[in-house]
């Protein structure tokens, strides 16, 4: 795909969504820490009805601390592998505590040294939190960067690093948003509403692929 191409896309993405971010509910940048560990494997809708209760309780690392481990897995309940997760939760907020004073870190290495953080976590915070041009990879981007060809490549980690090349700069900071979204609700894996897409004249996806419209669509 050509860089005039890819301009484009992101020119109509931001047309259609000019302040795009994370259906995850948060206010701070540790509620929003907490959140993306809680989210692997589930759904933002499922995450935020776990963290409307916990959050009103238990907002900081000292809280959550205070709160226990058995009480933070009757709030995680909900959550899949919520015993692994509460774990986690539990000793990532000993760490911020014991080498951050309590505050999230805006660095990718200080922040996958956290317990339950890996690199896509780390990117969704230093994007979303602290506004860092980071692209955090997940199964829609993937999908997406590949279908359309803004990005193609065989691992998360190429498609990334292809995107911080690709992207124009002036698309950096919302570029991640917009294709999570994008994947979400149009392209999505098994049925891609190709016929409602905004992208899809410039879309490198194969033409006979495409799915039709169905009978009683109103596009």
């Amino acid at each position: 795909m050509n860089k005039k191409k890819r301009a484009e896309i992101f020119r109509r993405l931001r047309e259609l969504n000019p302040t795009p971010t994370t259906e995850l509910e948060y206010s701070t940048p540790f509620e929003l820490l907490i959140a993306v560990v809680l989210s692997a494997q589930m759904t933002d809708v499922g995450v935020n009805k776990a963290t409307r209760k916990l959050f009103p309780v238990a907002n900081t690392p000292q809280a959550i601390l205070d709160l226990g481990l058995d009480k933070l897995k009757d709030y995680l309940r909900t959550i899949n592998f919520y015993n692994n997760k509460a774990a986690n939760v539990i000793r990532l907020c000993e760490r911020l505590i014991e080498k951050h004073g309590g505050e999230v870190p805006q660095t990718r290495a200080e922040l996958e040294a956290l317990p339950g953080v890996g690199r896509k976590t780390a990117n969704v915070i230093l994007n979303t939190a602290f506004g860092q041009h980071t692209m955090a990879v997940d199964t829609h981007i993937f999908r997406v960067s590949n279908r359309t060809r803004i990005a193609p490549g065989k691992t998360p980690l190429e498609v990334e690093l292809k995107l911080e090349k690709f992207v124009p700069e002036e698309f950096k900071r919302d570029a991640h948003h917009w294709l999570i979204l994008h994947g979400r609700y149009i392209c999505k894996a098994r049925k891609p509403e190709c016929w409602r897409c905004p992208i899809a004249d410039l879309c490198e996806y194969p033409v006979s692929r495409r799915p039709e419209a169905p009978a009683n669509s109103n596009y």
